[in-house]
């Protein structure tokens, strides 16, 4: 079982806490300002099916504590109505995780999917069969979800995603050919910015070195900084050389670039008081991997 569940269990048998079998703690926002035509009812009931769908479906075997539930915000931005029920949006994905210790929580997964087309009636059900592709929306959704798990599970365990980010591939390899033109997102061919690409950097051996880091970075790192603040730097540092390798090694992925937009101003913070040749080192790492934006780390370097 994993690490998580098994502290889980252990504070089960000790002392008798209230566990939950949800995964996810997540807070939905619909923006459907754009949308003229649908009443605002109708997206009013989507934004409550979609809330209840995140949060009270059970998308693992483990059991979680109520204060360990991961905690997701997601906002789904209407940008155009295709039909009277078919619909065009964005979506705008964010999960975080505590570090031990502190009130501390860092982010994992900072992402906009631009790729969002879905049909949807009011009061339809949202559908997700692990087996059968049901509903563009129900399948996205869990798309997410199994992403954000991996993610959060790699965090506390070497490698320890890898299950849920094969049931987020097996989503995407669900998703009929002849569906595809209709419902973007979910074909190699279109970009390398989608969900196909997603799945393909955390389950490709190039990014191996890339996962291990994020376990390095958390549970050797963040996690330790309570304890002992000059270690927990130097494991971040040892992370952080680990996921340049792996950007050296398979370039230009999605996943570098979520990295980027969630830990590039956390890595700042930390590595801001330490002493100048290690802001220096940072500083060059966060230049390689993100030169466009190179004015925000130069504080590393004053």
């Amino acid at each position: 079982m994993f690490l998580r569940g098994l502290i889980c269990a252990f504070i089960l048998l000790v002392s008798g806490v209230s566990l939950s079998a949800q995964e996810i703690s997540c807070k939905i926002d619909l923006n459907s300002q754009k949308a003229t035509t649908v009443p605002q009812s109708v997206f009013k009931t989507l934004q409550g099916q979609i809330n209840e769908y995140m949060n009270q479906r059970v998308w693992t075997e483990d059991i979680f504590e109520n204060s360990e539930r991961i905690d997701v915000n997601m906002t789904l931005v209407i940008e155009e109505e295709l039909t009277p029920t078919t619909f065009r949006a964005n979506l705008i994905i964010q999960s975080s995780r505590p570090t031990f210790g502190s009130n501390y929580t860092t982010a994992l997964f900072e992402h906009v999917d631009k790729d969002i087309v879905f049909d949807y009636e009011e009061f339809q059900p949202i559908e997700f069969s692990e087996n059968v592709f049901n509903d563009n929306l129900g399948s996205i959704l869990a798309f997410y979800s199994y992403m954000i798990i991996g993610l959060d599970y790699d965090s506390f365990s070497e490698l320890g995603g890898t299950k849920y980010f094969e049931k987020a591939q097996a989503i995407v390899n669900n998703v009929p050919p002849n569906l595809a033109g209709k419902f973007p997102g979910w074909v190699s061919t279109e970009n390398n910015r989608n969900r196909y690409w997603l799945t393909e950097n955390m389950l490709s051996p190039r990014m191996r070195s890339f996962r291990k880091a994020m376990y390095l970075y958390h549970l050797d790192g963040l996690d330790l900084m309570s304890e002992d603040v000059e270690l927990a730097k130097a494991n971040m540092m040892t992370a952080l050389n680990s996921v340049e390798k792996a950007n050296r090694e398979y370039p230009n992925t999605i996943m570098m670039v979520i990295f980027i937009n969630s830990k590039a101003a956390e890595l700042v913070e930390v590595f801001k008081p330490s002493p100048r040749a290690q802001r220096s080192k940072v500083y060059d790492i966060l230049v390689r991997l993100n030169p466009a934006n190179a004015s925000k780390y130069r504080i590393l370097r004053s």
